[in-house]
């Protein structure tokens, strides 16, 4: 630490205790585990005015079986935060992830409709935790989440390392979204991970360094840190190829400190533009500002090219005595400002 010129020590804020115990971190059952909890966590103590926040191992995906006996096991004032796995995975885990790059419009709407998906869990999750913490005390914490392909062709396959394209901007919109209009009880949510592997906000080779689609929409996003949730609800019509059916817009809104209203807006479709009358309830500032991500459903940056996705000015809306009105162009993610 001091030789990398750190002289105090770090504070330690967030201490999960144990990983996937359910798999590759003990293959346990969730008694078991939850008494193997009990006892280590008594040993992270909080030291002066640092106050350490607990996390339990949670559930994989839709193992609510898992959720129900943590939350029966383990004294509420033994924690903060139960944890939540789940990746969007377009094909079989084992046998074929599919390609982050190379896929078909039915790929498309198959992906984004298992991305979708983060909300049901994340619901019914929340539902079996409400019956044992009503006061939405402890922290539903999404510590894994994010799309997961098969490795880029000739990449070590124990690195991860995967392209992120348009498909991974509309993931990363609608995971937000979906975590924004969950706030209550969503705490923290970690997409895995953030250099090279997995669905990356920043690639590298070397001394060069790309940003990703994904990048854009966690950059776009910020703007609903530290803001208050408002309600919000579209009208949507189902689209998508044969099964593979999705709804068409996806949103989220939010207000901050100085009254600013950030709405945040997917568009599903590859195809077809989507056409917004927004009505606001409640008094609404006199300018509103746009930006936007879009491009083909598999655009990517590379190091060749390192801005093919990237933040653009939107400006196909105006404000209306309503609200607003605006036009979503197909397979985009915009940020709308109403100051």
């Amino acid at each position: 630490r001091r030789k990398n010129g750190r002289e105090e020590p770090w504070k330690v804020k967030y201490f999960g205790v144990g990983n996937e115990n359910w798999g590759c971190g003990g293959h346990m059952r969730p008694e078991h585990y939850a008494d193997l909890y009990r006892q280590f966590q008594t040993y992270i103590r909080n030291f002066g005015d640092n106050q350490i926040y607990k996390i339990a191992c949670g559930a994989n995906v839709d193992d609510y079986h898992w959720t129900e006996k943590i939350m029966a096991h383990i004294p509420l004032w033994m924690f903060n935060g139960i944890s939540l796995h789940y990746y969007t995975i377009p094909g079989d885990f084992w046998t074929g992830k599919g390609s982050a790059t190379d896929f078909d419009e039915k790929t498309w709407y198959l992906t984004l409709k298992k991305a979708l998906h983060m909300d049901t869990l994340i619901t019914r999750h929340s539902h079996i935790i409400d019956q044992y913490d009503p006061e939405k005390r402890i922290g539903l914490i999404v510590d894994e989440w994010g799309a997961w392909y098969d490795v880029e062709p000739g990449t070590n396959p124990g690195f991860l390392y995967q392209q992120n394209t348009m498909r991974d901007a509309l993931i990363a919109g609608i995971s937000l979204n979906i975590f924004n209009k969950h706030s209550d009880r969503v705490k923290m949510a970690n997409i895995a991970q953030l250099i090279n592997v997995l669905q990356s906000v920043i690639l590298t080779d070397g001394e060069k360094m790309i940003l990703t689609p994904t990048y854009h929409i966690f950059n776009m996003y910020k703007v609903h840190q530290e803001a208050m949730l408002l309600d919000s609800f579209l009208e949507t019509k189902q689209i998508g190829i044969e099964e593979e059916q999705v709804c068409n817009l996806h949103e989220s809104v939010s207000i901050d400190k100085d009254g600013a209203i950030n709405i945040t807006l997917c568009n599903l479709s590859l195809s077809e533009s989507a056409s917004i009358e927004g009505i606001i309830v409640g008094e609404k500032g006199p300018q509103i500002h746009g930006s936007i991500v879009t491009g083909r459903m598999n655009a990517y940056n590379t190091f060749e090219n390192p801005n093919v996705v990237k933040v653009e000015r939107f400006d196909d809306m105006k404000l209306t005595q309503e609200g607003f009105i605006a036009t979503i162009p197909p397979c985009s993610v915009v940020l709308l400002q109403i100051n």
